[in-house]
């Protein structure tokens, strides 16, 4: 492994690990992700809520990634 890809520096010269949020948001991704892969078969409604899931995961990773904070109603 290269020391570019163990350690990611962003466009302000932050390094990634030392966001907690966005560590947590991405820890949360990737446990729904490997949760997905030991169900064998989803029902249409678990399809939908782990569409559901990955969504809002994701909205909320863009938004720290690029350091919007919009209010939360």
């Amino acid at each position: 492994m290269t020391t570019s890809s163990s350690h990611y520096t962003g466009p302000n010269g932050s390094e990634r690990r030392t966001n907690p949020r966005l560590r947590e948001l991405i820890d949360e991704m990737l446990a729904s992700i490997r949760a997905a892969h030991q169900v064998d078969l989803w029902t249409d409604e678990e399809r939908a809520r782990y569409q559901d899931d990955m969504a809002r995961i994701m909205v909320s990773v863009r938004e720290h990634a690029v350091g919007m904070n919009p209010p939360r109603s």
